[in-house]
């Protein structure tokens, strides 16, 4: 009988997944930030007849909201992928068990 691939799960891999999974949505978040915050001081620019002032959109504005979605990100993250681990090891020796 031939064995399926179903060997003991390996804890190695969770810290990569979730530093990838962290590091891309903390990017995408800054990008979406930022693009909305360019676009909000622009139209507070022509509201108030002032100079437009972009870094304001990156310092204040799109950083520290990538910061915080990030550290979100990375608690859901590891949260996720312990359980996952624990649920395949799990599974694992039921069915060596089986």
């Amino acid at each position: 009988m031939a064995q399926a691939n179903s060997s003991q799960p390996r804890w190695i891999g969770i810290p990569l997944r979730v530093l990838a999974v962290t590091f891309l949505l903390t990017l995408l978040a800054f990008a979406i930030a930022l693009l909305l915050g360019i676009l909000g001081t622009i139209v507070y620019s022509q509201v108030a007849h002032v100079a437009p002032n972009l870094p304001f959109a990156y310092r204040r504005l799109a950083f520290p909201f990538a910061i915080s979605v990030g550290a979100i990100v990375l608690v859901l993250s590891l949260t996720m992928e312990v359980r996952h681990y624990r649920q395949r090891k799990v599974l694992a020796g039921i069915e060596r068990a089986g």
